[in-house]
């Protein structure tokens, strides 16, 4: 279940750098245990970057994903996958279609480009400071 968002949270975590907003990504999926991703009838949607990189785009909250779903992507609407689904599965699958993730996408920011483990060693680091906590 998704934590509470309001405008103001939403401003300040929009208003970071997309290094900070890559941490915040982190923090909050291994606290909520779920990535949002952007769904249409035809699947996940998929972004190419300036670099010409095959992207998964990835949000910490369903409003994010939904605030970036204009234009083009307005049909999208987002869905949560469990974390534990998507190291298990996404992780390994994106490797083998050579897909990159791209965390934490904002209308004016491409967010950080990573491999998908990358991603999930950040998960993998945090979770285990978690636990020691």
């Amino acid at each position: 279940m998704s934590y509470s968002l309001t405008e103001q949270d939403k401003a300040a975590v929009l208003a970071l750098r997309d290094d900070e907003r890559f941490n915040h990504f982190v923090n909050r999926v291994c606290e909520q245990d779920e990535i949002w991703i952007l769904t249409d009838e035809h699947g996940c949607m998929m972004l190419t970057t300036d670099d010409d990189e095959d992207c998964i785009p990835v949000w910490p909250h369903a409003d994010f994903a939904r605030d970036w779903a204009e234009g083009d992507w307005q049909h999208c609407i987002p869905e949560a996958i469990s974390l534990n689904v998507w190291l298990k599965r996404w992780v390994p699958g994106m490797t083998d279609d050579e897909l990159l993730v791209a965390v934490f996408p904002t209308p004016n920011e491409t967010g950080v480009v990573v491999d998908p483990y990358e991603l999930k060693d950040a998960l993998d680091r945090k979770k285990s400071l978690g636990r020691r906590n």
